[in-house]
């Protein structure tokens, strides 16, 4: 439930048109785009959202308020959010809904072993899937009663969210490229260069991340990837 927020008087009836209408979501991503992406699916259903951008975070934001719904990604700059769904599946009271999402659609079955109630791949633009996927784990009296026309809209996030996320990414690289934060870098723009439909910046992170998996040098892909981050950055972005 959502009664721990003060700014919450009461939890009103979800309708057809806001099938989320009355839902705190909590949303556990470093990447501001995807959760710009998030933000405007979660206006569209009546949820209201909160963010959290690393488990330190999140775990502060949960000793205040109790969410009915808790979406992790899986890739965090500080741990793995698997961590994260491994304790609140444990926590009494239960969150109702515990989700964990990630680009690699591989990783489903980790979520849902560490607890997690169901998994959803980024990108996450679609309208009817982001509906779709949050009420069938939702108690039968939080869904909207009677039939309900899936909305097949596909949301378009601000282009300046993807544009803070290279700014990060390019600041992360400036501070270290140990393999800890290689693995992160690769995984963090291996999603977000998907979601913003970027695929040259994709591809280039996937193939830093295959080096990375094979445990071999990766000082080309590195450079590659930190030459393309700066050309992005450099573009310039119409406002």
């Amino acid at each position: 439930m959502d009664t721990n927020d003060p700014l919450v008087a009461h939890i009103p009836a979800p309708t057809a048109a806001r099938p989320l209408l009355g839902l705190t979501v909590l949303v556990v991503e470093d990447s501001r785009f995807a959760c710009e992406a998030i933000r405007l699916l979660c206006l569209r259903s009546g949820a209201r959202i909160r963010r959290a951008d690393c488990l330190r975070s999140a775990r502060r934001h949960l000793r205040v308020y109790r969410p009915a719904v808790v979406m992790i990604d899986l890739g965090l700059p500080d741990g793995s959010g698997l961590d994260l769904i491994a304790e609140l599946s444990e926590t009494l009271p239960r969150v109702e809904v515990i989700m964990g999402m990630s680009a690699d659609d591989h990783l489903a079955a980790d979520a849902i072993t560490a607890g997690a109630d169901g998994f959803i791949p980024k990108p996450i633009l679609s309208l009817a899937t982001f509906q779709t996927n949050v009420l069938a784990l939702l108690p039968e009296g939080r869904r909207p009663k009677g039939p309900r026309m899936l909305d097949e809209t596909i949301i378009h996030p601000d282009r300046i969210a993807y544009r803070d996320d290279i700014a990060h990414i390019a600041d992360v690289l400036d501070e270290s490229e140990d393999n800890y934060t290689l693995d992160y870098v690769a995984q963090f723009l291996t999603g977000v260069a998907r979601s913003a439909d970027d695929p040259g910046l994709e591809k280039a992170a996937v193939e830093l991340a295959k080096k990375r998996a094979l445990g071999q040098p990766a000082a080309s892909e590195t450079a590659t990837l930190a030459g393309m981050i700066q050309q992005r950055l450099a573009q310039k972005i119409a406002i």
